[in-house]
């Protein structure tokens, strides 16, 4: 008989944390990681690599450069994509950009991608390309294909329907997987100091006790365990 393995139900807040967590850990600049930090748990909601993959890949994220993309060729509603060797997560908010602009243009369109890592990712867009109201297919082939055309709905539970299901259910994920995260994200975080204490609020305290800004203490905060302690020097 095989050992259960224990799983964590894991909400949309918590997922969006550590990602952003981990993606700040690369070379990525924050408003690029703010375009795409719902990706892994778009692909984790529809059993793709999800957090497993963003585990494995953290070591090539580190690395992205989303300038390497490029069009390669572009005739009546169809552009070819050269994404330089970068990830399909990295590669997926330029797609759907370029999806908006076929549809507007021509009411529907096809996006032809090359050299993409993980190229089995770029279903994502699927879920995540709704949101910008595209209805978009994934063709998984030699050369992958997102085509899309205008979304007919605007109810928000079929609109958006990954995140609708997120918000409702969130994802079961394998606990050892998460704790690996969390561990990952960590990376993002200052040390846990004396000083770094007096500075992750609305106030700073000086070494021999003095509050600089707020001082109401409305939170019940206990402004002695900020202090350094004193060395009875006697």
């Amino acid at each position: 008989m095989s050992e259960s393995i224990e799983t964590l139900r894991i909400m949309p807040r918590e997922m969006r944390m550590m990602t952003e967590r981990v993606l700040q850990q690369t070379a990525l600049p924050m408003g690029f990681v703010l375009t795409i930090y719902d990706l892994p748990m778009y692909s984790q909601m529809m059993a793709l690599g999800g957090l497993h993959l963003l585990d494995q890949r953290f070591s090539r994220l580190k690395t992205a450069e989303p300038r390497n993309i490029r069009i390669v060729s572009e005739s009546s509603g169809k552009i070819v994509v050269d994404c330089g060797g970068e990830h399909a997560w990295i590669a997926i908010p330029s797609l759907i950009d370029l999806m908006c602009e076929l549809t507007e243009r021509f009411g529907a369109g096809q996006v032809e991608i090359l050299n993409v890592d993980d190229p089995r990712e770029l279903e994502v867009a699927e879920g995540f390309g709704r949101r910008f109201g595209l209805d978009i297919g994934f063709t998984d082939a030699a050369t992958p294909v997102l085509s899309a055309h205008n979304l007919e709905t605007e109810d928000a539970a079929h609109q958006d329907t990954v995140l609708w299901k997120a918000l409702e259910n969130g994802a079961d994920v394998p606990a050892d997987l998460w704790w690996r995260i969390y561990t990952l994200a960590k990376g993002a975080l200052a040390p846990d100091t004396v000083v770094s204490r007096r500075h992750a609020g609305p106030v700073m305290v000086t070494d021999d006790g003095k509050v600089i800004g707020r001082a109401d203490n409305d939170d019940d905060t206990d402004l002695e365990f900020l202090v350094r302690p004193k060395i009875n020097e006697e």
